[in-house]
């Protein structure tokens, strides 16, 4: 694209005071972010949400000079959206988990009301310990890892939805679970009381 201001000025110039700088990032980039957190939700209404949201995480970076992804703006504009989608998926998760019907779960064992107020409360510990030590993993294997876990995907629809091989998908799964066990033991974590 001859002629095309570089990434890297637009951003230098919005940090400088330029707005419109940030307005010519958004709408260079607008089409393949949508489309990439459309592709993930399926909904208009939450890809809007999830669009906003990652440009509001983007300029908070700007503004704060904390960003030094040198030349590759767009994989890391990507990478905060893929990280909203997954907080997205955990939230809408995280209420109806008490609904037997809403497929697996790590106490769909136990039934639901047997879960007192203390083993609710130790549960939902577990859920965000285990949440953070999931951020911990490589890209690629928390993508599958959350795909399977929290969306209840085959890997069928996680190969389709990633655009790898099923064995690739099953791969990535397996490496997530051993760097997991690694993370959970070099740290010690115990995670049931």
């Amino acid at each position: 694209m001859k002629g095309q201001i570089p990434d890297s000025i637009l951003i230098t110039n919005y940090i400088a005071g330029d707005e419109r700088s940030l307005e010519a990032l958004i709408n260079r980039h607008n089409q393949r972010i949508s489309s990439f957190i459309y592709s993930k939700v399926n909904d208009r209404g939450i890809t809007e949400d999830i669009f906003q949201d990652t440009f509001i995480k983007v300029i908070r970076t700007l503004k704060r000079g904390a960003y030094n992804e040198e030349g590759k703006f767009l994989p890391w504009v990507m990478r905060i959206a893929h990280n909203l989608i997954i907080d997205h998926f955990r939230k809408s998760r995280r209420m109806p988990m008490y609904d037997l019907s809403d497929g697996y779960n790590v106490f769909s064992v136990m039934g639901n009301e047997e879960l007192n107020a203390e083993g609710r409360i130790i549960k939902d510990q577990i859920n965000s310990d285990l949440s953070e030590l999931i951020k911990e993993l490589p890209e690629d294997q928390r993508e599958v890892l959350y795909m399977r876990m929290y969306k209840d995907m085959s890997f069928k629809e996680i190969s389709e939805n990633t655009g790898v091989s099923i064995n690739t998908a099953l791969g990535r799964m397996r490496y997530a679970l051993i760097n997991l066990r690694k993370i959970i033991s070099e740290n010690d974590i115990v995670l049931t009381n």
